[in-house]
């Protein structure tokens, strides 16, 4: 397909990459990813709350699937205005 520039850091890098490829931070690929990092780290502990917490990687609950939005209203014009989601 065609090659995109993609700015970062602030736009003070650049790459280029090319329109065919699929972000790897989202769908189902990256919630197994997730999972054997998850897996990977078993028993390990992160400190929270400025060093005050503890928390073991294992007791993270897994991503919950989103939530449906069909029927629900959308909120489109800046505000003025809505209409029900089609799916």
């Amino acid at each position: 397909m065609a090659k995109v520039t993609r700015t970062s850091g602030r736009g003070t890098k650049k790459r280029a990459t090319d329109t065919k490829k699929k972000s790897t931070f989202s769908g189902d690929s990256y919630k197994e990813y997730q999972a054997a990092k998850k897996k990977a780290a078993g028993n390990r502990s992160v400190t929270t709350g400025r060093g005050t917490g503890r928390r073991k990687l294992s007791s993270i609950p897994d991503p919950k699937p989103r939530a449906s939005t069909k029927g629900k209203a959308r909120v489109t014009g800046r505000g003025t205005a809505k209409r029900k989601s089609k799916g």
